[in-house]
């Protein structure tokens, strides 16, 4: 795996890109179907692991202990593994199509768990192909996926400092599988109209937030970057400057955002994109009125440890 903060054009592994996203997405509907419902839809979101992306340990639905299902981004496989010890692993394939693992994911999880169904559906994706019958994305190369990989670590690395010295309610580092990025949000401990009715924006977002992620690029907005958003936001949230220089409020997206490329290009590149995390949230503080102590606490003070 690269050492060093790598490039990632998103026109180079778009192909692959998508295939990794529609397998993160069994995964997290494995989740979603399995644990117990927690606040903001957290019991639904995936993790960073030093291997890849995982769930948390879910009930097995025949009462047999928990299960654990990831997509193993270093030995290429997509593992469901029991807590007895029993483990069904799938080869993640250059040609191998999404469907197909599909179909052996959820064989290998009924046959160490007992019987679950999941709507195949996707979420949040330009595509609309059930996942257990998709054939169209079967793109997956080892490098790109490695470079995606150490990206992601370090984009996580990043997160986590910038909420680890925060003081009020706040979400782990998490893998969101619908938009395929990696976020973390802090709370005000207010509450919050959501921004719609739909079920997703009515049950993830009833909460004043501060939200810092990381996405690798989509259709959208090809290049991989770190945002930054407020809920709700009032009215002038648009009109800071965030450091570092190059951060930018993006109109089209409704949020601040950092680009990879300039974050990678800085002279220290973990330390740029924190700066821009804690600016974002310094901001975000101040505009949308929350306790001073909170934000306070979100850059260091008092530190978390004394």
């Amino acid at each position: 795996m690269p050492r060093e903060w790598p490039a990632l054009p998103y026109e180079d592994w778009s192909a692959t890109r998508d295939t990794v996203h529609a397998h993160t997405q069994v995964l997290g509907k494995l989740a979603a179907t399995l644990a117990p419902p927690e606040p903001e839809l957290q019991h639904a979101a995936l993790r960073l692991s030093a291997r890849g992306w995982e769930t948390l340990p879910l009930p097995a639905p025949d009462g047999s202990g928990a299960l654990v299902v990831a997509l193993d981004l270093r030995t290429h496989e997509a593992v469901a593994e029991h807590d007895d010890g029993r483990v069904q692993r799938i080869a993640l394939t250059p040609d191998r199509p999404v469907g197909e693992v599909t179909r052996a994911v959820l064989e290998a999880v009924r046959g160490l768990g007992g019987p679950v169904e999941i709507d195949p559906t996707p979420q949040e994706t330009p595509w609309t192909t059930p996942l257990d019958q998709d054939d169209e994305h079967a793109t997956y190369d080892p490098a790109q996926v490695a470079t995606y990989f150490a990206a992601a670590t370090r984009a996580a690395l990043v997160l986590a400092a910038i909420r680890a010295p925060y003081r009020g309610r706040s979400t782990p580092v998490n893998a969101w599988w619908g938009s395929f990025d990696l976020a973390m949000s802090l709370f005000s401990g207010e509450p919050a109209e959501p921004p719609s009715g739909d079920f997703i924006m009515r049950n993830a977002m009833d909460a004043q937030e501060i939200a810092i992620g990381w996405w690798p690029g989509d259709a959208r907005y090809p290049r991989a970057a770190f945002y930054s958003y407020a809920h709700p936001a009032p009215e002038g949230y648009a009109a800071a400057v965030l450091s570092p220089e190059a951060a930018r409020w993006d109109a089209a997206l409704g949020e601040y955002v950092l680009d990879w490329d300039d974050v990678r290009e800085s002279a220290d590149p973990h330390a740029a994109a924190v700066e821009f995390g804690r600016s974002a949230v310094r901001h975000g503080c101040a505009v949308c009125g929350w306790d001073p102590v909170l934000s306070a606490s979100a850059q260091g003070t008092p530190p978390p440890v004394t």
